[in-house]
């Protein structure tokens, strides 16, 4: 059964089978390091000026259409089409766990080898994560859900943590990425607490599990930023991408008794009611206010969490390609012609891995 999606989403999967649907009680980054390699030195002046101009692209508000899939094995693609900028969603279309580097970009033969490690990693440990959850959550939708928001949003306050270690240490400032890592924090917390109101948390074990894996989660999240940004991106892609597909079988097999089922308080408030500036924050890939949900039964709150978690997707997709995010509230805003002015001096580089390279570069012959 082909179920309708958002304004902006066609949906083209069939129906898979999941496992059968529960009531809604079912429980279930020092600075000697820096100096030493001298991380701080550009070749001239002329790249710093690049640099940072780099960071604040210029963008219009054309409309294309994209085509992202996310794929499983043996399912028919999911298309979503959006109405949205190009610099927020770069690269290639197709699964975000396709363990291959993005075509297009200006990327040497051992970066794109690196990419390739990185992702391969980062499927391989989501593939396992999946088998566990797949093995203990198997009938259990709700406490499974509840787990998965649990651990979907560690990654962005591990993002902002880190950003905020880079600013306070006087290395480089990302005000834009720190907006949106938040407001996608507060739209996972959102989606968390609706799974509380569901009745998730219900067994102490699923919380046992879901606060230690999300504590493991987030440490391994600061290193993997602190060492490359793309490779913690990718793999909160994958999470997101997972997330989506879980969601998106469950409506499919699950849909007519959902409809026949209160919307959770905190859906309403959340999706319907009060200022939805951050709601509009973490959608990178739209203009704000062009979506506005409406919830009428716990149907629909499913439907926008979904659409929620392919939002997310497609925002992690855009960070990986380095300067390309920015708030969707600043595209647009001419309020600083000269964009150098506007920024603090500072090195534009993205983790360790990055800043080794780039200084590594500068020392070359050919720049002494």
């Amino acid at each position: 059964m082909s179920l309708p999606l958002s304004s902006s989403m066609v949906s083209g999967m069939i129906s898979i089978p999941s496992p059968s649907f529960l009531n809604v009680r079912d429980s279930g980054f020092s600075s000697p390091l820096f100096k030493s390699v001298n991380f701080l030195r550009l070749s001239d002046s002329a790249a710093i000026h690049t640099s940072r101009t780099a960071s604040w692209p210029r963008v219009s508000r054309k409309l294309f259409k994209v085509r992202a899939t996310l794929l499983q094995e043996n399912e028919e693609k999911v298309v979503v089409e959006e109405s949205f900028n190009p610099k927020s969603f770069p690269a290639k279309e197709g699964n975000a766990s396709s363990g291959e580097p993005p075509d297009g970009l200006p990327y040497n033969g051992l970066e794109k080898w690196i990419i390739k490690i990185e992702q391969s990693i980062n499927i391989f440990l989501m593939d396992s994560v999946i088998k566990i959850l797949d093995t203990l959550y198997h009938d259990r939708n709700y406490a499974r859900f509840y787990v998965l928001e649990t651990i979907a949003r560690v990654p962005y306050f591990a993002f902002i943590s880190v950003l905020h270690l880079y600013e306070s240490f006087g290395w480089w400032r990302k005000a834009d990425y720190l907006k949106v890592h938040f407001a996608e924090s507060w739209n996972e917390m959102h989606h968390l607490l609706i799974m509380e109101e569901l009745g998730g948390n219900a067994w102490w074990f699923d919380r046992f599990l879901a606060q230690h894996i999300a504590v493991f989660y987030y440490f391994m999240t600061v290193f993997m930023y602190a060492l490359s940004p793309r490779m913690a991106y990718h793999f909160s892609e994958c999470v997101e991408n997972h997330a989506y597909e879980t969601y998106d079988k469950f409506i499919k097999t699950q849909g007519e008794e959902l409809k026949k089922l209160p919307a959770p308080a905190v859906a309403i408030r959340y999706y319907t009611k009060g200022d939805l500036y951050l709601f509009d924050e973490f959608q990178t890939a739209r203009p704000p206010c062009s979506r506005r949900p409406k919830i009428d039964n716990l149907y629909d709150v499913f439907m926008n969490i979904r659409d929620d978690e392919a939002e997310h997707c497609k925002t992690m997709k855009a960070c990986q390609t380095h300067g390309s995010l920015r708030s969707p509230h600043s595209i647009g805003d001419d309020e600083c012609d000269d964009v150098t002015g506007c920024l603090a001096p500072q090195v534009d580089c993205a983790g360790i891995v990055d800043c080794v390279k780039k200084s590594m570069s500068d020392s070359s012959p050919s720049n002494m």
